[in-house]
């Protein structure tokens, strides 16, 4: 839901997106369309992904359906030859590029260990590379327009350390992004091309967050980005340039007073998950918190919250719920009841207990052990302890997140 006017300060110009299929990238050009924009949709999905909807087809038909042109292009933003290609089929068909939207993005959130150089390098040359590149070749076509911008869909440049420890290569990537704009809204400030960043204040719902959880409650809509990223690209580029702005202060300086119908599940409005990169104030419940002192196990924890839960769990373990899951999970817990626990919902009937599994984990997961308790009892989720710091994961970060559905499962069941 939109809730920042459309002005017509876009029509004519035209608008060159990358990752613009899905997401972000799409609400982008579908906010810009309604001005009668031209949008150019440099994306790789040509044919439809099983689990991910839409395609630059389909994007394009969406864009005209509401008042823009569209020019949809088969571009992997790491290839020079396919970027050079699409802008020189973009000024045939519409003379000129004045917007360029750097949205393509890889994510990978895993630790150094884990991190495995392919990822690396997708991730750098998607996100650092692929952003460069693409802002180098449409300078030549922004210098002749009269309202040049660059909007990278990036963070600002926070050096707590508590964001590389999480996920250094992605940190890295992601950044780069950001150092485009600190540097080129100085290098292109002669030609009037402002240069300017924007970040979400809050999770999301797109593919990304998706890859993490199927449960959107803690997040927002993409409009509210869509609305900033508008709000921003109608500002003069000779004056507005070198920002780095989250979603939510920009629409509420465009007037916008109440965020509530920006959020996926209003209800929860008030309760959303704060995106990576921003760190909370002091006192905030979504502030990340450091494991409580590790404390050897003492005789009381025995017959603590850990060994009840697992009883639980062993009890609800179903041929059902193992052929579903398809993963070993290790438990690494720490604080008043440390110890290492397992769950495979892999191997013949699948088995929980302490100690280390039998087979190799697909999975391990590093958390306190209150947080533990609370994954377990639904009053935390895995992905948002997950992005809170509150759980550390080393292995397949997608089998960790089934941890989600199976722990409604037990729930039901127990």
């Amino acid at each position: 839901m939109s809730l920042v006017a459309n002005t017509g300060k876009l029509a004519g110009r035209t608008l060159f997106i990358t990752g613009a299929s899905r997401g972000i990238g799409k609400a982008i050009a579908l906010k810009a369309a309604k001005d009668g924009a031209n949008v150019v949709i440099a994306a790789k999905t040509a044919t439809a992904h099983p689990k991910l909807p839409g395609t630059i087809y389909t994007a394009a038909e969406e864009i005209e359906a509401v008042g823009g042109k569209a020019l949809p292009c088969v571009v992997d933003i790491r290839d020079e030859k396919q970027v050079q290609k699409a802008i020189d089929d973009t000024i045939k068909k519409f003379n000129n590029i004045d917007i360029v939207v750097n949205n393509a993005s890889a994510i990978s959130l895993t630790n150094t260990e884990t991190t495995d150089m392919k990822r690396y390098d997708l991730m750098h040359h998607i996100n650092t590379r692929g952003t460069f590149l693409v802002s180098k070749l449409c300078l030549p076509h922004l210098k002749n327009s009269n309202h040049a911008h660059i909007l990278n869909l990036s963070p600002p440049l926070n050096l707590n350390p508590y964001w590389f420890s999480l996920h250094v290569a992605y940190t890295m990537a992601k950044y780069g992004m950001s150092m485009c704009v600190l540097g080129m809204s100085e290098e292109f400030r002669p030609y009037n091309i402002g240069v300017n960043a924007l970040w979400p204040k809050t999770t999301i719902a797109t593919a990304a967050i998706q890859m993490l959880t199927d449960d959107f409650s803690a997040t927002r809509k993409v409009d509210i980005v869509s609305d900033a990223a508008y709000v921003m690209l109608c500002k003069d580029p000779k004056s507005y340039t070198g920002n780095f702005a989250i979603d939510e202060d920009i629409v509420t300086a465009a007037g916008v007073k109440d965020l509530v119908p920006y959020a996926h599940d209003p209800k929860n409005a008030q309760n959303l998950l704060l995106d990576f990169f921003l760190d909370v104030p002091a006192g905030d419940a979504r502030q990340p918190k450091k494991p409580e002192a590790e404390t050897k196990a003492g005789p009381e924890a025995a017959g603590g919250q850990i060994t009840v839960l697992f009883s639980t769990i062993s009890k609800t373990i179903t041929p059902e719920l193992v052929q579903k899951t398809q993963a070993v999970f290790q438990f690494n817990v720490k604080g008043k009841e440390e110890g290492v626990w397992h769950l495979d919902l892999k191997n013949g009937d699948g088995a929980c207990g302490k100690g280390e599994p039998k087979a190799a984990p697909d999975a391990t997961l590093t958390m306190d052990s209150g947080n533990f308790a609370d994954m377990f009892a639904g009053k935390l989720k895995p992905a948002t302890a997950f992005m809170m710091g509150k759980l550390k994961i080393k292995g397949d970060l997608q089998k960790a997140m089934k941890l989600e559905k199976m722990m409604k499962s037990l729930k039901n069941k127990a």
